[in-house]
């Protein structure tokens, strides 16, 4: 999907009837290989903005300055080609597409006459740059991430902590000299590494529970509410009981959904927005329980996110509340809510497990007296 609305917004860009003809704005087939990185693998370095762009732009100059050279039309592929692959890796904008751009000029011995240098223009850096603006837009719009985020940027809340799951103790250095080492430089990047020893750290750390599973650590004697609980009544609960979550049930307690404290300031916030008015009056009218349509938790609830059953490994759980979006996970049983497992039962949980593990006994050691 990404790559139908990119190449046609791309095509609309480049075959608008308002553009001349004779300025070679036009969609040439690399532009299909670089779509495949830009929305298929849009983490991997060689998809990344620099490496598209420039690898494309720098690839046609290579390959129009070898035809205007050499006569020769197998010497002009070879050399555009291997001389694009080259100049790329000097510029740090490998970019596979790019050696495609190459041979296409090298084959196009008619257009490239005509055009020359401005080929690398029109249409490959305006093509490549309009792919890379569609791209950035549909990621944001799927919940992706691209251009990729690099080791020093902010952390997600814009400070200068990076995620706590990403915090190795490693030095853009180390993570370099590992892919260098293994020579994976070009396939993975330095943030792409740092992802994967956290995520593997952490399934690791999951594994430290055992057999525990979700029945073994819920809380199960549940503070609850229904859809037709006033948010003002939530709001009293959250405050009660210091919870930042409360689940939502029906008749039978069958589960319906979960309503976070955070759904309470978000909707404030839109409808504060929205009317032009300050948070805190917009706070209160959503909490007002004499307004004419007052707001229930079925209003603000979350259907969506992770469920459990009884049986569910906790370990399966750690990677989900590492990352910091998941607070909470109900835990069903043929619908019906029986407990919630809190990021404060998880860290209880594995606690005992840590003590546990101190505690017993190395093999060889001998018994205290």
């Amino acid at each position: 999907m990404g790559a139908i609305v990119g190449l046609g917004l791309t095509g609309l860009f480049l075959l608008s009837p308002q553009v001349d003809p004779a300025w070679g704005m036009y969609l040439v087939a690399p532009f299909g290989a670089t779509s495949v990185l830009l929305f298929a693998v849009p983490n991997s370095p060689l998809a990344q903005p620099w490496s598209a762009i420039v690898g494309n732009t720098v690839a046609a100059l290579v390959a129009v300055a070898v035809c205007l050279l050499i006569a020769d039309p197998l010497a002009r592929v070879v050399l555009s080609v291997g001389l694009a692959i080259s100049t790329m890796m000097m510029c740090r904008a490998l970019h596979p597409p790019a050696g495609a751009v190459a041979m296409t000029a090298a084959l196009s011995s008619g257009a490239i006459d005509s055009l020359g240098f401005w080929f690398a223009l029109m249409p490959i850096a305006a093509g490549t740059t309009a792919l890379v603006l569609v791209a950035i837009g549909y990621a944001r719009l799927t919940g992706r991430r691209y251009p990729f985020r690099q080791f020093e940027d902010p952390g997600p809340h814009g400070t200068e902590d990076v995620a706590p799951v990403e915090r190795l103790g490693l030095s853009m250095e180390d993570l370099s000299s590992i892919l260098d080492r293994y020579r994976q430089s070009f396939n993975l990047g330095v943030e792409g590494l740092a992802r994967l020893i956290a995520a593997a750290e952490v399934q690791a750390a999951s594994h430290e529970t055992g057999a525990t599973t979700t029945a073994d650590i819920m809380s199960k004697d549940l503070v609850t509410v229904t859809t037709d609980t006033a948010l003002v009544d939530v709001a009293d609960l959250f405050r009660r009981h210091r919870f930042t979550s409360l689940p939502v049930v029906g008749p039978g307690d069958r589960f319906l959904g979960v309503i976070f404290q955070i759904h309470l300031i978000s909707r404030a916030r839109e409808d504060a927005l929205r009317l032009d008015r300050r948070f805190v009056p917009a706070l209160r009218r959503l909490l007002d329980p004499e307004r004419d349509k007052p707001v229930r938790a079925g209003d603000i609830m979350s259907v969506a996110g992770p469920r459990a059953t009884t049986n569910t490994p906790v370990s399966a759980l750690v990677p989900l509340m590492a990352v910091g979006d998941v607070d909470a996970v109900p835990v069903l049983r043929r619908g019906v809510l029986v407990g919630i497992v809190t990021r404060t039962d998880l860290i209880a949980a594995m606690a005992r497990t840590m003590v546990r593990g101190e505690r017993a006994p190395q093999p060889g050691a001998l018994p205290s007296s």
